[in-house]
């Protein structure tokens, strides 16, 4: 087997690759927002998030502006995180295994939401809207072992 198929990759190095599924997931969410009648709002989700941890711990409620602001870095934070678990371990399967974990996220977004607390309309107004919610998600996952296949390559020695 070659190099490129036994190396494992431990967690600091798969953050990266994790990064790029975040951004390629927020971006996809963004641009869909400008396009689209009923896009998955995630970002919605978020600032309910926020809104529901700030008064739980007793922090000021953030507003407007700096709600979604703090929304989105965190969907990045959190997104960057999950997606490092596609290319941590070794590489062998990583489209499959970015694929997986990505459609359980959207998965997730989609039944899990009602359950905490934070309504359904953002990622279920429609059932198109709940299977864009799983598609960008699992696309997310492919972005990340996309990242983690071609930095794998680019470190490869010659």
């Amino acid at each position: 087997m070659s190099e490129l198929t036994t190396q494992p990759r431990g967690f600091l190095q798969s953050l990266g690759p994790g990064l790029a599924g975040a951004v390629s997931l927020t971006l996809v969410h963004q641009g869909a927002r400008a396009v689209l009648k009923h896009p998955p709002r995630m970002d919605v989700l978020g600032m309910r998030s926020i809104k529901k941890l700030s008064k739980r711990l007793g922090l000021p409620t953030p507003h407007g502006r700096a709600l979604y602001q703090q929304s989105l870095i965190g969907d990045l934070l959190s997104n960057t995180l999950y997606y490092a678990l596609v290319a941590m371990g070794r590489p062998r399967h990583i489209y499959l295994r970015g694929a997986i974990l990505g459609a359980l996220a959207g998965l997730g977004a989609v039944v899990l939401p009602p359950y905490l607390g934070l309504g359904e309309r953002p990622s279920r107004a429609k059932r198109s809207t709940a299977f864009l919610t799983v598609a960008w998600y699992t696309l997310g996952g492919l972005g990340s072992a996309r990242a983690a296949k071609r930095s794998l390559r680019a470190s490869a020695p010659a």
